[in-house]
């Protein structure tokens, strides 16, 4: 009974440095930042680990200078940059805590379990064979035959 006891405590003590190594890796995940500027300098967005918008700087002049079109393009350009940076942040920051045969890009991005197959883009499947390209809308001879 000694030695199953042995073995419990072995176990739990394993279980209480894992999830403490766990925490660590949350607490460290919640303070990853990365902030993007547009190169004119008029947005600059700031992301959290997980890529979300966490703040956003725009230029007094940039409601002047640009459409809102073209405004927009910049947020988003900026928002992404920083995005990728924040997430080469939290891959080093998992990497540190998983074994060296799991991905973490591919953990943090959900594609670590799947298939090449799996993950390839599938193109859209046509529903239905009719394209109604050549169909004369203004001839309703053809529609009063199918009634």
């Amino acid at each position: 009974m000694t030695e199953y006891r042995a073995q419990v405590e072995e176990l739990l003590a394993d279980y209480r440095r894992s999830r403490e190594q766990l925490a660590d890796v949350h607490r460290r995940l919640a303070q990853v930042s990365a902030s993007a500027q547009s190169a004119d300098g008029m947005v600059t967005a700031t992301v959290g680990a997980r890529g979300e918008l966490t703040d956003l700087v725009l230029d007094s002049e940039a409601y002047t200078r640009y459409r809102p079109s073209e405004l927009a393009a910049h947020i988003v350009r900026a928002a992404r940059e920083a995005a990728a940076e924040a997430f080469c942040g939290a891959e080093e920051i998992m990497a540190a805590a998983l074994g060296r045969d799991v991905d973490p890009g591919a953990l943090l991005s959900g594609t670590a379990d799947l298939t090449a197959s799996e993950l390839a883009v599938e193109e859209a499947a046509d529903e239905s064979d009719e394209t109604f390209e050549d169909q004369n809308w203004l001839d309703d001879s053809e529609w009063s035959r199918s009634r």
